[in-house]
């Protein structure tokens, strides 16, 4: 969706998570659309197993082909982690004092349902 495409005035948080998750999701290459998918797929449930800090080391252990989520992830604007990128993610949530961690693992448990309900919906089986 373009950005003139988008609704106008306030939006809820659940709104622009959608939004986001839509977008991430339309600039994913076919080739990458299944990694993409199980990693996404297993990221909401590693968060709430491991916790956020885990969860993200697994998805940055996968190397290369983890970055699109990772840059998903990093550009959802989550508070105590606006302007992080793919790469220094992980470290900034390490960063995190308890208070900042505990909504940052909150957010990302939605930006992460997002992505999964919009890559199940957009590239189907």
């Amino acid at each position: 969706m373009s950005l003139h495409d988008r609704p106008q005035g306030m939006l809820m948080r659940d709104q622009e998570r959608a939004l986001h998750a839509y977008d991430c999701i339309d600039h994913v290459p076919k080739d990458q659309q299944r990694n993409y998918k199980i990693a996404v797929n297993d990221l909401g449930v590693n968060i709430m197993r491991s916790g956020l800090c885990a969860a993200l080391a697994a998805v940055q252990r996968q190397g290369e082909r983890s970055k699109p989520l990772l840059e998903h992830l990093a550009g959802a604007s989550v508070p105590g982690l606006e302007n992080a990128d793919a790469c220094d993610l992980p470290r900034r949530v390490r960063e995190l004092n308890t208070e900042a961690y505990m909504i940052a693992t909150r957010e990302m448990l939605q930006v992460a349902m997002w992505l999964k309900r919009a890559a199940q919906a957009t590239f189907g089986d």
